[in-house]
């Protein structure tokens, strides 16, 4: 039977990135938040308020 030696192991894969990075898209005057899982929230003239939606949806469980 072979022993693997603690250099031959492969290192550990790093912990997967949030499933959700949502970022901002702006159109015209309005300001969109949308992710790669399908999610978009409402145009908004406020490019912070966008911001805000995004954080919340990364949150999201």
């Amino acid at each position: 039977m072979y022993d693997q030696h603690t250099a031959e192991i492969p290192p550990a894969v790093p912990p997967a990135r949030s499933a959700h990075e949502p970022t901002t898209t702006e159109r015209g005057s309005f300001c969109t938040a949308r992710c790669g899982c399908g999610w978009s929230g409402p145009a908004r003239r406020s490019r912070d308020r966008a911001r805000a939606d995004a954080e919340e949806h990364r949150a999201a469980p």
